[in-house]
């Protein structure tokens, strides 16, 4: 039995032995770095920076969609909420970063 343990032992420390640099134990660490900032925190933060810019541009007489799914038109826009027309006087208030998209003219006479 003690001569099991000294073999695994002795194959332990043959294997530390090896001396391989600390950029190579951390690479794949890097690699998975890389790999998630490109495919995943790069594209986030674009889409992100359209949609406030978006949100920013609001003004009277955009047709919008909601985040609830609510389609309207922009008839007032203040700071921090707009008043958005949703049928003929019928308005609601909602936040401006509630809105997800900006319709081209004329959609809402469409639908």
């Amino acid at each position: 039995m003690e001569s099991l343990v000294g073999i695994f032992v002795d194959t332990a420390w043959a294997q530390d032995a090896g001396g391989q640099g600390t950029l190579f134990s951390f690479l794949p660490l890097i690699v998975i770095f890389v790999l998630f900032y490109f495919l995943l925190i790069r594209p986030q933060t674009k889409k992100q920076k359209e949609h406030r810019a978006m949100v920013e541009a609001l003004g009277t007489g955009d047709e919008v969609v909601t985040g609830g799914g609510v389609l309207g038109k922009v008839t007032g826009a203040g700071q921090d909420f707009i008043t958005v027309e949703v049928a003929d006087n019928v308005s609601i208030k909602v936040r401006r970063q509630t809105i997800s998209a900006v319709m081209p003219k004329g959609t809402m006479k469409n639908v």
